[in-house]
């Protein structure tokens, strides 16, 4: 995925500089518990939807991608009961701040796994849509 785990050390790095910044401390693990059917089901469409906006935008107007991200995950944060993580880096980074956007380390696995299939579903469902001509 577009940002996914290999940006995680830059993500940490960003959650920790904020932290700093407030005079917070640097280490916090966050507490909101996000687990069962409804939040894996928000997170898989939340992947569904950012993916899927990519994929259309490259397919059609490539130069729309870093504005259509950007109104998309900010609807996505309102519009998903999972506050729209749709990022396996981001779901670690949110993981070290303790507030209403965060996830409890419980909660990464399910949410990264749900974030997978919502990564295929929008890959299988993208070549479909944007066939390329042979």
């Amino acid at each position: 995925m577009p940002g996914g785990s290999e940006r995680a050390p830059h993500r940490v790095a960003g959650v920790w500089t904020a932290r700093l910044i407030y005079e917070l401390p640097l280490w916090q693990m966050s507490l909101p518990p996000r687990a069962g059917a409804g939040q894996w089901l928000a997170e898989t469409v939340a992947t569904f939807g950012l993916l899927l906006t990519i994929f259309g935008c490259i397919a059609r107007t490539p130069d729309a991608v870093p504005y259509a991200v950007g109104l998309y995950i900010t609807s996505a944060y309102w519009f998903t009961a999972s506050t729209s993580f749709a990022n396996p880096a981001v779901t670690i980074a949110r993981s070290l701040s303790d507030t209403f956007a965060g996830i409890a380390p419980a909660g990464i696995a399910a949410f990264i796994a749900a974030q997978l299939l919502g990564a295929a579903i929008a890959v299988m469902l993208s070549g479909w849509l944007w066939k390329q001509p042979a």
